[in-house]
């Protein structure tokens, strides 16, 4: 959608408000939309803030009845973020000599029920552990991260259980 020149601005200002966080000059994607289905008058706007910070990727979405009430709350979710990854990093780096709890390993069986792919997503695959890949799952906000093992060198998943634990997917 076309955004009026007050709205960018203020876009513009949020991000880099919310951007002193880390202060590494990263580029930071804003992206709005807007939903012409009358029924969803509520999230109407819809705008989604991805950035890279400190070696993740930081997404933060928010849909509202008007563009800048839904920046607004875009801004703060990505705000909240990057505070909580800071925090994440540091709290890491200062209990690096502690073990890390490890995630529940556990595998999944589809019900044979087939899908057809409407999206396809490609992005780089940098080696990590399964923690950070876990970081990286919070921080997108998903119920699961598809991640290279740095340690074996293996794919694997880390997953959202429904009783709040991660659960790890790896291959034999």
């Amino acid at each position: 959608m076309q955004v009026e020149d007050d709205v960018r601005e203020a876009a513009e200002e949020l991000v880099l408000h919310a951007g002193r966080i880390f202060d590494d000059g990263s580029s930071v994607d804003v992206e709005f939309s807007e939903e012409q289905n009358p029924r969803i008058a509520d999230e109407k706007y819809t705008v989604e803030i991805t950035s890279s910070a400190a070696g993740h990727v930081v997404r933060a979405e928010a849909g509202a009845p008007e563009p800048k009430t839904a920046l607004d709350m875009a801004a703060d979710k990505y705000e909240r973020q990057l505070r909580r990854l800071k925090e994440r990093l540091i709290q890491r780096n200062r209990s690096a000599k502690k073990p890390l709890n490890q995630p529940v390993v556990g595998s999944e069986v589809e019900d044979g029920h087939s899908e057809t792919i409407v999206k396809t997503k490609s992005f780089e695959m940098k080696p990590m552990t399964a923690e950070e890949a876990a970081l990286q799952m919070d921080m997108l906000g998903h119920d699961f991260f598809f991640f290279l093992d740095g340690n074996t060198g293996q794919h694997g998943v880390v997953y959202r259980r429904h009783d709040g634990a991660v659960g790890l997917i790896q291959p034999e």
